[in-house]
């Protein structure tokens, strides 16, 4: 076992991200909406100008709430492989950022169950979406992370895999700027995190079913569980009016949801005010005014997370405060019979205990135990979990600026150019192959017959590892430009478009060169005579 206590650069590929700035709080985006609106207190913002593809859509459903009414759905096409989709938005690079996405599919593809498909970060694969069972109750998924922003833009991608069968799709998309001290013992250049729990012990909130199951993301292995989360979750379903309700509270400026965590055994809350403003990763005061508490033998055991978790290392944040003003009371913590911290002291300020790499599998128990000499029972007030996995490489920054500038002049460029080029792997963008050295370089572009309009631009040759390209069947105008500069590059077919210009002599430096299709374009002038005289090109 770990001892306790203690993403990636990416540059915009859509175009209309250029005109966003970083938000000072992130961005809350009501997916499908073609308008800006006001709701609960928070700015949500039409996902339109953040996203490349993807159709909006309206559910009919009466009584929904606002963020939950629309939805974009992503198109899916099994014989054209994995393609991943992207919203892309300005971020502050080297800041922590909490992503959440919130799907509830509400039958837009028709009967049957919704779809399962993957979300990535960048070029971080962050789990399966699989929201079937949440939908089959008449209930929402939401999946919750932590990522460090080392570029100037995050792309949140949603992507088809081998047991998707119909349009994957997405309700709302939050990317909420965290403090510098929220989450900051995490290594985040090599590690994300994905919430498993985050509970607010000792309150009873309000029924609103016999139980409420969220979805929650168990990292990078691809796998989600149902989560039972005693009897209430945050969000309200009654009679399918579905709204944040319980667990969201107010003064957390990072728009968590803490969920409800009964024992009525146990319960006991205050009202005294209690200072936050020092706590590890600045919880809302309201969870440390309720709390779980041991009984008179001094002794508290319960389980929690509520789920088995698989076997991996995890993020365990405890949050205490005496409910008892000008008390104190001094205890044990363990966690599955490992010492967590001993013989902690918790007055009514309020502290919080952490481990950053812990490893757990199975079910998890909590034990709470007084030190000897202790008058008060020991307590805890709430608690988060999160899973690490690790961060996915990324495309070599060079080529990921040529390729934005090739997207740039083709008008209709392939509907997956948003996001990495190249990771992860098996979702690398239509026409792309790149290869993974010691940096991860395209080494093959190949856009023949993709109904393409528009130029190539003279950012293909800092491409600089690619040793095929290929324009060939398309209506490209436009001069061919220098590509001198590529010096690996062995095929070049640009026929059948409307290029025009003369062709560059510059194409006879590059030594590897043996294939050159140019035929059926509108070139003018003679074929350059250090090409003709060139061994081994076949020239066309």
């Amino acid at each position: 076992m770990s001892s306790p206590f203690f993403l990636l650069l990416l540059f915009s590929l859509f175009v209309a991200v250029f005109s966003q700035t970083p938000q000072p709080r992130g961005f809350f985006l009501d997916c499908g909406s073609t308008v800006n609106s006001r709701i609960g207190g928070l700015q949500w913002l039409s996902d339109s100008p953040f996203v490349a593809a993807g159709i909006p859509r309206n559910l009919s459903l009466a009584g929904l709430a606002p963020t939950l009414s629309t939805l974009r759905s992503f198109p899916f096409d099994p014989s054209a492989g994995p393609r991943k989709f992207c919203y892309v938005l300005s971020v502050f690079r080297g800041a922590r950022y909490l992503v959440r996405t919130t799907y509830y599919y509400g039958g837009v593809n028709g009967p049957g169950s919704p779809p399962v498909f993957d979300q990535i970060v960048d070029g971080t694969f962050w789990t399966m979406v699989n929201t079937t069972a949440d939908y089959a109750a008449g209930m929402l998924s939401y999946y919750e992370g932590v990522f460090l922003a080392i570029g100037k833009t995050m792309s949140v991608c949603v992507a088809g895999n081998t047991y998707t069968e119909s349009d994957p799709f997405i309700s709302a998309l939050e990317v909420i700027l965290l403090d510098d001290s929220v989450y900051n013992s995490t290594d985040f250049k090599k590690n994300a995190m994905g919430l498993i729990a985050r509970s607010d012990f000792g309150s009873a909130g309000m029924i609103v079913r016999d139980k409420i199951v969220l979805r929650r993301s168990l990292g990078s292995a691809g796998t989600s569980q149902d989560v039972p989360i005693g009897m209430l979750g945050c969000w309200d379903v009654g009679k399918m009016v579905l709204s944040r309700h319980m667990g969201w509270y107010p003064d957390d400026k990072f728009d968590r949801c803490w969920q409800p965590f009964s024992n009525s055994n146990n319960d006991q809350s205050s009202t005294h005010n209690i200072s936050v403003s020092d706590f590890w990763n600045l919880p809302p005061a309201n969870v440390l005014n309720t709390a779980l508490v041991a009984g008179s033998d001094k002794l508290f055991v319960f389980q929690w997370p509520p789920a088995s978790l698989p076997n991996s290392s995890y993020y365990i944040a405890l949050y205490f405060a005496d409910t008892l003003p000008e008390s104190s009371r001094i205890f044990n913590v363990f966690i599955n019979n490992y010492g967590f911290y001993s013989d902690l002291t918790v007055t009514s300020s309020g502290l919080a205990v952490f481990a950053t790499q812990w490893s757990l599998s199975g079910l998890t128990r909590i034990t709470l135990s007084a030190s000897p000499g202790s008058v008060l029972p020991p307590l805890i007030n709430a608690g988060e979990v999160f899973r690490l996995f690790p961060l996915g490489r990324v495309t070599h920054t060079g080529d990921i600026i040529a390729l934005e500038a090739i997207k740039k002049n083709i008008s209709n460029p392939p509907l997956d150019w948003s996001g990495d080029p190249c990771m992860p792997r098996e979702y690398a963008w239509t026409g792309v192959t790149c290869f993974e050295g010691t940096r991860i370089r395209v080494v093959t572009l190949n856009l023949s017959s993709m109904g393409l309009s528009g130029s190539i631009s003279p950012s293909l040759a800092s491409l600089t590892a690619l040793s095929d390209i290929s324009f060939a069947n398309n209506n490209i105008s436009g001069n061919i430009p220098d590509l001198s500069r590529l010096k690996r590059l062995e095929k070049l077919h640009l026929q059948d478009n409307q290029l025009t210009g003369r062709i560059p002599s510059s194409l006879g430096s590059i030594k590897r060169l043996s294939e050159l299709f140019l035929q059926n374009n509108n070139l003018t002038g003679e074929v350059p005579a250090n090409l003709l005289k060139k061994p081994g090109l076949n020239i066309e």
